[in-house]
């Protein structure tokens, strides 16, 4: 068994992508084998996924694998062809060229993410049923301690009025990686209660399932 402590843990959101780069064709395999002419992308890179496979788009992923026509999703198993109908993953991704830090963060919490489930009784029985269906939405919720001259402030400002998809990285004290992709929201006026720090709201409205690596 083991635990551990947040304390440490960082925070970036990414502020700067590539131009979308043309997937065209993705294997059944573990991990999956993308390939991408003249992709120009390195071991270690994160790309922002957009597929055919509904349960890879939105999300963020590592490169692993690169060759100069092809590149592998690291950590995904996509052998199922019942989960993943082989020659529909094709699409785009964009590489997340620049991360900026989020500093400051005072509280950071997730929610959502509850399993849901459909409940049947046969006319025969005396006794209800559950089977699972799908996962409410995940949201992460954090305050920020208030600085509006820090650079995550117009990152996450610019974010919270264009309402398009950032991608975020928790980097844990031990090293591993926690990835996401969402909706940004910026409260922009800050907490003010005597004697606390002012601070200000945020909230990541996922598109997809997070990412560890």
């Amino acid at each position: 068994m083991s635990v551990s402590l947040p304390n440490g843990a960082t925070l970036a959101v990414g502020s700067a992508y590539g131009a979308a780069i043309t997937i065209t064709a993705v294997t059944n395999a573990s991990p999956p084998v993308c390939t991408a002419t003249a992709h120009g992308m390195a071991n270690g890179d994160f790309i922002v996924l957009t597929s055919g496979w509904n349960k890879l788009t939105g999300r963020v992923f590592r490169l692993s694998g690169v060759a100069a026509n092809t590149f592998e999703l690291e950590g995904v198993n996509a052998t199922s062809t019942a989960d993943y109908p082989a020659g529909t993953g094709i699409g785009s991704c964009k590489k997340v060229t620049t991360w900026t830090q989020i500093s400051q963060v005072l509280e950071f919490s997730t929610g959502g993410g509850d399993q849901q489930f459909v409940t049947y009784s046969f006319l025969e029985n005396d006794f209800e049923t559950q089977i699972p269906t799908v996962k409410s939405p995940s949201t992460i919720t954090m305050s920020v301690g208030d600085d509006s001259s820090l650079p995550w402030y117009t990152v996450m400002s610019t974010a919270n009025d264009d309402r398009v998809p950032r991608a975020v990285k928790m980097t844990l004290p031990s090293g591993s990686l926690i990835l996401y992709n969402g909706y940004v929201t910026l409260n922009k006026t800050p907490t003010m209660t005597k004697n606390q720090l002012m601070a200000l709201q945020s909230t990541i409205a996922m598109t997809g399932q997070a990412v560890r690596y």
